[in-house]
């Protein structure tokens, strides 16, 4: 057993940072950093952000994030507030992967097979039009217009690109089964499937971090400590 709080500060004082110094990397507010070393928990959004936000700040002091962590859930934890890392996911920093390429491949061959019987139907009205065997050439009409339909991604991409982020997935909502729980290192990749629906995501460090869907990176993601909705459509607040 140690103190929390006492021992942050005084890995901070050690290194000669203020707190302003460590908000302006890690991008966490200095009177939430205030709230750690004071061991106010009251003053923080909930069991969710204090143990992110505990183990970005102990990293970044070159402390080991995940023992206080375990020291905060063996003595401060509420046990009524969903447990975000259940015993068999605790060490685990790779996210379940899925078989989703086949419900994709599925809605491909449907539309062919419903643009190749429209086009089918339209020859055989052609070739019943009077006229027709005559060799007279049937009434011009609107040539049909056909809309290339894309398919949705099935996967998202989350990249820590400027810095340190730490993450909590879950499916569907923030009761759905984790998916993930952890700080994603600068430079770090994680894919994310959506083929079973959307997914509820707690993002501590948001600035730090890019959702690309299709190759491109999607807006949405708040400037402070949130909660989102990543669909396969974009990110929409939770």
């Amino acid at each position: 057993m140690f103190e929390i709080g006492q021992s942050l500060r005084e890995a901070r004082l050690k290194r000669d940072l203020t707190p302003a110094d460590v908000q302006k990397a890690i991008r966490i507010r200095d009177r939430y950093l205030q709230a750690l070393e004071e061991e106010r928990w009251e003053l923080l959004p909930g069991d969710a952000y204090v143990k992110g936000f505990l183990r970005t700040y102990a990293d970044y002091l070159g402390l080991d994030g995940s023992l206080y962590v375990e020291e905060y859930n063996s003595r401060f934890a509420n046990p009524d507030e969903l447990q975000l890392v259940p015993e068999r996911f605790a060490r685990t920093k790779t996210p379940l992967a899925g078989v989703g390429f086949l419900r994709p491949l599925l809605a491909v061959l449907v539309i062919v097979a419903i643009v190749g019987g429209i086009a089918a139907i339209a020859a055989w009205q052609l070739s019943g039009t009077p006229g027709a065997k005559q060799g007279v050439a049937p009434s011009t009409s609107a040539p049909t217009t056909h809309h290339v339909v894309t398919a949705l991604p099935t996967e998202a991409l989350l990249v820590a690109s400027r810095g340190n982020c730490w993450l909590a997935i879950h499916t569907g909502s923030r009761n759905g089964a984790l998916i993930y729980e952890g700080t994603l290192a600068q430079g770090r990749k994680l894919p994310v499937k959506l083929t079973s629906g959307p997914v509820w995501m707690t993002v501590g460090n948001p600035p730090a971090l890019d959702v690309r869907l299709g190759g491109k990176v999607a807006p949405g993601l708040p400037t402070q400590a949130g909660n989102v909705l990543l669909t396969r459509r974009g990110i929409r607040p939770a």
